[in-house]
């Protein structure tokens, strides 16, 4: 535990970071960077090239003027928070002087660096950095459509989806059962569906407890997958049934008509049914060319250039990281890292080799968490682990371990989108 302690007290040092004082605004006019997106990844990467450089010509686009977080959001499923607790504005960015433009990116043109905007404006830069996030990967999943999703709610994008998903469950006859889908690797949020499963079982146990939850896998593996499971024996037994992809758990079509998941095996109708669907990096990313045939963008890892298209970066859920997983405390520590080589970069320097943090809080019950922390390092054109540099919770901790781990995610939430968006 010895190193686990370590990663944690090292990502409350880097949130801690963000209280540093702002440089002094320059006089003179600097490079000029674009941000597009304004999630954990952009929001971020805009904030701390302003902070790091005052000087710099820093403009986020965004097509929305309000931020809606996921993480959490699968309370908001479960009953146990509000959606407008997920909601963030950016007034706080344009106070330390980046430019706030809300509107969508249409067009990019990664040669010529410049950015097309929905109304037909024009925006060049020196260096342009993508966090478009995630998009909906339809059609890689048969009868999967932006129609089906109407019936079938997927709910990984937070906003009407994630409410559409909760007022299904309530509704719900008490007896009913609620089948959810997880797909393969990668996608966001690794231990996100698990997260989501344990809450509607909370939710079902509390409100409906003749209901069921059956999670159908396109995995045999997934993130914390002891510690959930063990959650599972102590806390919902017999309400959480598991199926995994040796036991038939890829759902490979669904019938939204019938509110049915197909698998090899079986079809598995439901009276509440989320299918969460493979993804890929959002539409922006494919027209800028920083996409491959993954549908993914690869990037260095020193700098999170991108290496399809020189000059543009793309950090976040959108881009292939290696051993980083796609989570938003990932993003905004590659955010940070990616404005720093930015600088150094315009500057004619070398960016230092970073390492880089993530810790992903799960909650199985309003006071019962569990978390995963790993650290990582440039290696072979990829993030890699650095071996023995994280940890999970400990299997046997007891109830008060579980409630702290539980106040910890909290106090994680409030800090980051307090440093971000605050």
């Amino acid at each position: 535990m010895t190193s686990r302690r370590d990663v944690l007290k090292a990502t409350a040092m880097a949130a801690g970071a963000a209280l540093a004082p702002r440089l002094a605004t320059a006089q003179a006019s600097g490079a000029r960077v674009i941000v597009v997106g304004g999630g954990f990844a952009g929001a971020t990467c805009a904030r701390w090239l302003k902070r790091l450089d005052a000087r710099l010509s820093v403009t986020l686009v965004e097509a929305n003027d309000t931020f809606i977080a996921c993480p959490f959001s699968n309370g908001v499923i479960a009953g146990l928070r509000t959606l407008e607790q997920q909601r963030f504005g950016y007034a706080a960015l344009g106070r330390e002087g980046v430019a706030l433009i809300f509107s969508a990116a249409t067009a990019i043109d990664p040669g010529g660096r410049s950015v097309t905007l929905a109304d037909g404006q024009r925006l060049a830069c020196d260096r342009l950095v993508l966090a478009p996030g995630i998009a909906i990967n339809w059609g890689a999943l048969p009868g999967y459509t932006p129609q089906a999703a109407e019936r079938l709610p997927h709910a990984w994008q937070a906003g009407a989806q994630t409410l559409l998903l909760r007022r299904q469950l309530e509704a719900m006859p008490d007896g009913g059962v609620v089948i959810m889908s997880a797909p393969a690797n990668p996608f966001r949020c690794p231990p996100g569906p698990y997260e989501r499963a344990s809450l509607i079982a909370h939710y079902l146990k509390a409100n409906k407890p003749k209901s069921k939850l059956i999670l159908l896998d396109a995995k045999d593996a997934f993130s914390k997958q002891r510690l959930f499971q063990s959650a599972w024996t102590t806390l919902y037994p017999g309400l959480i049934e598991w199926v995994g992809l040796s036991a038939g758990g890829k759902v490979t079509s669904v019938d939204a008509a019938s509110s049915t998941l197909i698998t090899d095996f079986a079809r598995h109708t439901a009276a509440v049914a989320n299918v969460i669907p493979p993804q890929k990096a959002a539409r922006i990313a494919e027209l800028a060319g920083v996409a491959d045939r993954t549908g993914w963008c690869p990037v260095e890892p020193m700098s999170f250039e991108s290496t399809l298209q020189p000059g543009v970066h793309v950090i976040g859920d959108a881009a292939i990281m290696g051993a980083m997983p796609k989570s938003a405390f990932a993003a905004n520590a590659q955010a940070k890292v990616c404005a720093a080589a930015i600088i150094a970069r315009l500057g004619g320097r070398t960016p230092p080799e970073p390492r880089l943090i993530n810790t992903c809080y799960s909650l199985v019950a309003p006071d019962y968490g569990i978390s995963i922390a790993g650290v990582y390092r440039p290696a072979n054109g990829r993030l890699a682990d650095i071996p023995g540099a994280g940890g999970v919770s400990p299997l046997d901790a007891d109830g008060a371990v579980r409630a702290q781990e539980a106040q910890l995610a909290e106090g994680w939430f409030r800090t980051i989108t307090a440093e971000v968006f605050g």
